[in-house]
């Protein structure tokens, strides 16, 4: 079984113009961290040139599928039958992007075949990320 699932994604940035222009993406998830997912943009996709990853529960993604979700920086809902929009707000403006449906859902299925829902081992991502926070201490 692999702890790391990977899948390319190209999203349709839509513009102030109504305009959608494609933006590639990589969609990560790693069963040392069960409870996240992973959003990668490369470089030439952000503002500042430089990779972004935005990082939200899979959880949301989820529940993103079937019906609107998320109230901060990640918003998530369907668009017709074949579209989700992912919503990305930052100090620097919002980004609004249309994904294939049934891309996010295939990566979904995976990551639910790399840690079940319901078995995502908790404790150890707290102790983990209290670790990593106080530094061994």
């Amino acid at each position: 079984m692999d702890n790391i699932v990977e899948q390319l994604a190209e999203a349709r940035l839509v513009t102030a113009e109504d305009q959608e222009v494609p933006v590639p993406a990589t969609l990560r998830y790693t069963a040392d961290d069960p409870l996240a997912v992973f959003l990668d943009f490369p470089a030439e996709a952000s503002l500042h040139g430089e990779e972004v990853t935005w990082t939200f529960a899979r959880s949301l993604l989820d529940q993103g599928l079937r019906t609107p979700a998320g109230h901060g920086d990640v918003r998530i809902w369907p668009h017709g039958r074949t579209r989700t929009v992912l919503e990305l707000h930052s100090p620097h403006g919002m980004a609004l992007l249309l994904f294939p449906a049934s891309v996010l859902r295939r990566f979904l299925v995976r990551t639910y075949a790399t840690v079940p829902c319901g078995q995502e081992d908790v404790a150890g991502v707290v102790e983990r990320g209290l670790s990593a926070l106080f530094g061994g201490v």
